[in-house]
């Protein structure tokens, strides 16, 4: 049956989800309930499997499918809060923890799975999500983060925050879907349940020999009939009998494969269960529904379309122009052909302001409105944004900053070249850099940073770095990173910015493809010593200036600083602190002594050990900064369960033991 519309399909759809089910066994299959998240109380299939067995807790699976972004076994156990069986996990796939495995590889994952406390009581394993984005909700971290293996009525009930409410930041509870053996099951060899995400092209006799298993044993699993159909991105229980191992699956097809037509009564003799194209979403691609859901969400939900409206830089694109608008942008004899052909490029892709639009704006670029050095703010419609003046060609920073789509990395919104001038406009940093809030005097405005703040400052730089490092084509070494070059907004999201200094990683290898140069730049204190010597550049470039940031964050010194014995460097004196006899005494005097003791010393040694294996002198003993990335994500989200009082608990308790 060949689907013409939208509209039509979801009205089938709905039919279906309409069905008599025969109860057969154990839990009964989530169809596309997950996909309706305006009711999440009317559906308790989608809260999670029944805890109906004699089981209360066991082991199970789940699978996940490697994404752009969870693309090694070690990113995807952090994800699922499977870290603890991680070495487990490189056995069952056959993987080492950061190999990236093949698109077409299916990951299996240990988890533990328990029954709530809730009643009615559901299985599951809690994972945990920092969100990241504005436009992050509950159905999309359910239906593509997690592919499925959970559901945004799981995660409504199983969170404080209404889903108008989310915001960057918050550390939200995953429920994800596992279940127990029943006494049916476990009698008939049964001893573990495995939840296995459908793709295209899936059927239940395809998923059953995937596993060895029997078919029967799998449509009453989840409570199926032979003429039953599934979706993509749904979760299928799959007994086993052992544990199970490596899983080779067959590539996806290209584009969806057309739904076929069912007969209205079903047919008893066929096993195969189609998979209807265009109902589910998923990490390997959004399908119809989500194109048509998210639409709909950003069209009429006002609270997340009011988080999600861009800055409201809205002059003329260079097409809407008039001949008089020209006139600024031209730099050889009113020609566009004296643009460099970074600037050509760049023209198509972001808005062109006139000089007079930056006048205006910035207040003809007044005392009052500068910021620092040549950055002034400027007031686009009410809107405000961050006018940087810089002479020469910087093509090259417009070329990469007109690519890169990254909440942690600052925003170029447009430019204009004016006499020789180039001026460039971001997105607006309410807060400043971090340097000042770190390091600077003369803001009386600012408070001191918590521990929590300094942290997620942490995490969102790493972000960045790694988007860089592993996720742009080609990799991008930044150069140039120090606190003065990481800006915050109003919410203290860290937004690395100054690409000027930035450089392409040709044919990159596992290592980042090494270069030479013998032009070295770069501030007294970030920049790592291989680089200093040699003029050698490596993405491990930024890892040794990222742990000289994270130095500054956990002291609040500045990266070359003066002490009684004249300049000392904080990637020196780390290794000083924790090298040497008294670590816990050590690091408690390196601490930023503005926190006081408002700051967890397990957590603040673990980051300090990370920051030491940063500022290695030897770049193959720093860690790659997908690694650095998934450490201080756990370190965020157990800073963020933190309560200071527990510490203060800890020193009185210690205290008293003296």
């Amino acid at each position: 049956m060949e689907f013409v519309s939208l509209t039509f399909f979801s009205f089938f759809s709905f039919l279906l989800l309409l069905q008599p089910r025969l109860l057969l066994s154990q839990q009964a299959y989530v169809d596309n309930k997950q996909l309706n998240c305006e009711n999440p109380s009317n559906n308790n299939i989608t809260q999670g499997f029944s805890c109906t067995g004699p089981l209360t807790s066991c082991r199970a699976y789940v699978t996940f499918r490697p994404t752009a972004v969870y693309n090694s076994l070690v990113t995807v156990a952090y994800l699922l809060n499977s870290q603890p069986y991680i070495s487990e996990m490189t056995s069952i796939n056959n993987l080492t923890d950061l190999e990236h495995p093949p698109p077409d590889t299916l990951v299996i994952a240990p988890v533990d799975c328990a029954c709530t406390s809730s009643s009615p009581s559901y299985y599951q394993h809690n994972a945990s999500y920092v969100l990241q984005s504005v436009s992050d909700t509950y159905f999309l971290l359910a239906n593509d983060t997690y592919q499925g293996l959970s559901t945004c009525q799981a995660l409504i009930a199983e969170n404080p925050y209404s889903a108008v409410n989310l915001s960057v930041g918050m550390n939200l509870t995953v429920p994800v879907r596992c279940a127990c053996p029943t006494a049916n099951q476990s009698s008939a060899g049964a001893k573990y349940l495995l939840t296995y995400l459908v793709t295209w092209g899936d059927s239940i006799s395809a998923i059953a020999k995937m596993f060895g298993v029997s078919e029967k044993s799998v449509l009453d699993a989840n409570e199926l009939t032979v003429t039953s159909v599934i979706y993509p991105f749904t979760p299928i229980l799959v007994p086993l009998s052992t544990e199970p191992t490596k899983i080779e699956t067959a590539s996806p097809p290209a584009s969806p494969p057309e739904a076929p037509s069912v007969p209205a009564g079903g047919n008893s003799g066929s096993s195969k269960k189609w998979v209807f194209v265009g109902v589910g979403v998923g990490g390997g691609g959004l399908a119809v529904a989500l194109v048509a859901l998210a639409l709909w969400f950003f069209c009429y939900n006002p609270q997340k379309r009011k988080q999600s409206k861009s800055s409201g830089l809205t002059p003329k694109k260079f097409s809407d122009t008039s001949a008089t608008d020209h006139a600024s942008l031209a730099v050889k004899g009113g020609s566009f052909s004296g643009f460099s052909s970074g600037i050509r490029e760049a023209i198509d892709t972001l808005t062109v302001y006139t000089f007079q639009d930056l006048q205006i704006a910035t207040g003809f670029f007044s005392k009052g409105n500068k910021i620092k050095g040549s950055v002034y703010r400027g007031k686009f419609k009410n809107d405000d944004a961050a006018v940087k003046v810089l002479k020469g060609d910087v093509s090259g920073e417009i070329n990469i900053l007109r690519q890169i789509n990254h909440a942690n990395i600052v925003r170029l919104s447009g430019f204009c070249v004016h006499e020789g001038n180039t001026y460039l406009v971001y997105e607006y940093a309410e807060n400043g850099s971090l340097s000042d809030w770190l390091h600077s005097k003369k803001f009386e405005s600012y408070s001191v940073l918590s521990w929590k703040q300094r942290v997620q400052v942490a995490y969102h730089i790493a972000d960045a770095l790694n988007y860089l490092h592993n996720y742009t084509n080609p990799p991008y070494v930044h150069k140039n990173l120090k606190t003065s070059n990481v800006l915050l907004d109003a919410n203290f999201r860290a937004m690395v910015a100054n690409f000027g200094l930035a450089r392409a990683v040709e044919d990159s290898d596992e290592e980042g493809g090494l270069q030479m140069t013998r032009h070295v730049v770069g501030t007294q204190g970030y920049m790592a010593p291989e680089y200093i010597e040699n003029g050698v550049i490596t993405p491990k470039l930024d890892v040794f200036a990222f742990g000289v940031v994270m130095l500054e964050l956990l002291s609040g010194r500045e990266a070359a600083g003066d002490t009684k014995n004249g300049e000392e460097l904080l990637s020196a004196a780390i290794k000083r602190v924790l090298d040497g006899d008294s670590v816990r005494e050590n690091l408690r005097g390196f601490i930023d002594p503005s926190l006081k003791d408002e700051y967890p010393l397990d957590l603040a040694f673990s980051m300090a050990e990370l920051a030491k294996r940063c500022v290695s002198n030897d770049l193959n003993a720093r860690p790659q900064m997908a690694e650095v990335f998934m450490t201080l994500s756990k370190t965020l989200s157990s800073s963020l369960d933190w309560d200071p009082s527990d510490e203060f608990d800890r020193s009185q308790s210690m205290s008293h033991g003296q």
